[in-house]
């Protein structure tokens, strides 16, 4: 669900956060309509968080008003450092606190850049299964890989007790067995341009 949006890969979770993928740097005129997509929707602040590419500076060129942070990590199942939660979620709340609108993105919008989504969100007070279904119906593609993780650096962070640690971790276990996605089939669509 890209809501206003033609060109730009990114779906609107809340009235200020969006998740989506690249912006497309190697088709430039179709990367600058992009990003014109993305500043008429008032997108404030771009949370990109590739390790393996970083469009700041062609963003600064195209759109200086826009701020852009890049947190790149790599997506290969790893566990997520709480640090970058850390950092995500504080550049995420600081723009939302400020009434701006935060695109964060990954390649796909699959898994790293949801992940992030999903920590903003549990860190805004959402809880953890209405916060994963709400970015399942804004973007079908989204599998969240990293949303143990994320729910793991909220619990700890917040001091709450292994029982619960362990409680929590069991409904994102019972909300994936319910919700279930082929990532590898969603990936070759995405590849495939059928995807997004």
């Amino acid at each position: 669900m890209r809501g206003e949006l033609q060109h730009a890969n990114a779906s609107r979770v809340t009235s200020q956060l969006w998740i989506g993928g690249d912006l497309e740097v190697l088709r430039p005129t179709l990367a600058a309509v992009q990003l014109h997509e993305l500043d008429d929707i008032g997108i404030t602040d771009i949370v990109d968080v590739r390790l393996e590419w970083n469009d700041e500076e062609w963003v600064m060129a195209a759109k200086p008003h826009l701020r852009y942070h890049w947190l790149g990590v790599d997506d290969a199942g790893q566990a997520m450092p709480h640090e970058w939660f850390d950092e995500g979620t504080e550049r995420i709340r600081a723009a939302l606190s400020d009434n701006g609108s935060v695109l964060v993105h990954c390649h796909m919008g699959i898994n790293r850049g949801p992940s992030m989504g999903f920590a903003a969100m549990l860190s805004l007070g959402w809880d953890p299964i209405k916060a994963l279904d709400r970015i399942r119906e804004a973007r079908p593609i989204a599998y969240i890989g990293y949303a143990e993780d994320a729910l793991d650096w909220w619990l700890v962070k917040n001091d709450f007790s292994v029982v619960d640690l362990n409680r929590a971790q069991g409904r994102i276990r019972q909300w994936r067995r319910d919700n279930y996605l082929d990532v590898a089939h969603v990936i070759r669509k995405v590849r495939l341009g059928e995807g997004a």
